[in-house]
This record gives C-alpha cells, structure tokens and sequence, in this order.
C-alpha cells in the first residue's frame, strides 16, 4: 500500500469535555498492490471525513465521501462486507477503548472488494 497523492489538511478541535475532533479535507490517494500477481488498484480516497476521540480511548470516524476502510474477517462477516473495501458515501464507524469495532454504518456503497479486485 502507498500513498502517491498526499496533500491532505486537518484542522484539530478540543471540546471541554476532553474531546479532540479531527477534521480532514484535501486529496489523497492510495496504491494496492498483489505483490504476487502484480495487479494494482489505484483510488482516490480523498473523503472529506471526521474523526473524534473520546476522554475514556474510544474514537468514532465520519467519512463522507471516497474512504478505504480494512477489517479483520469477522468483523467483515459480521457487518456484511468485504475485508477491505474502497467506497463512496457515509461510512460511520465506532471503536471502544479496548480497540474492538462496535459499529459500522455504510450509507453508501461498496466501489471495490479490494481482496477480490487483486486476486
């Protein structure tokens, strides 16, 4: 994985309640490569998105346009997903401070199963 196109920009915000928001704009881009087969994605990943992270360690992510998420394969299964996917729309995801994903909410759609695209 790379990242040719790295120009993205976050603007941080610190809430009373110990809160930190990151808000992230720009352009990025990113390579998968099967350094097996040799076959390549490239994907323009550029959101924008939100991330908070929580006073007790558990953060929520926003992404609202173009992401790329990866999950290991039972949490893929148990969400209904690819492992790792590119897509397009509102994706919400939640983790709890230990690290464990307990929520993910895609309102868009899946662009590519990454795993089978590089097969």
């Amino acid at each position: 994985m790379s990242f040719p196109v790295d120009k993205e920009y976050f603007k941080v915000l610190k809430a009373a309640d110990g809160s930190m928001t990151l808000l992230v704009t720009g352009r990025l881009t990113l390579t998968n490569t099967n350094l097996s087969t040799g076959k390549t994605i490239a994907a323009n990943i550029s959101g924008p998105g939100k991330i908070t992270f929580f006073p007790d360690g558990s953060v929520t992510t926003e992404e609202t346009g173009r992401a790329v998420y990866a999950l290991v394969p039972a949490d893929a299964q148990r969400f209904g997903v690819p492992p790792i996917g590119l897509t397009a729309g509102p994706l919400t995801t939640s983790v709890d401070a230990d690290g464990n994903l307990t929520s993910f909410s895609l309102q868009g759609h899946v662009l590519v199963d990454v795993c089978a695209a590089l097969s």
